[in-house]
């Protein structure tokens, strides 16, 4: 029997590598919005982040999101992202 491969990612803010249904998807789309893809499937350039609050700290510390799109973030996007993180948690 053959065993399944776990798709693995690295996240942005720690840079630690876990399995891709621990983590959650920041999503860049083609005319250059960016949310968080709560279903992973959406079209568009993704990055991971851990689901706790810290990594997306640190990812804006260390600008790991411009890194990984290429762009400037604005400063609105981390605030509507650190939102539906909130949410997200709640649940």
């Amino acid at each position: 029997m053959k065993n399944k491969k776990v798709p693995v990612r690295q996240c942005i803010g720690c840079g630690e590598m876990k399995n891709k249904s621990e983590m959650m998807r920041v999503l860049k789309d083609s005319d250059g919005t960016v949310t968080l893809d709560v279903t992973g499937r959406k079209n568009g350039r993704g990055a991971y982040l851990c689901i706790s609050g810290e990594c997306l700290h640190k990812a804006r510390k260390n600008r790991g999101l411009e890194r990984s799109f290429k762009m400037s973030i604005p400063e609105q996007i981390y605030e509507n992202l650190e939102k539906e993180f909130r949410e997200r948690n709640e649940r």
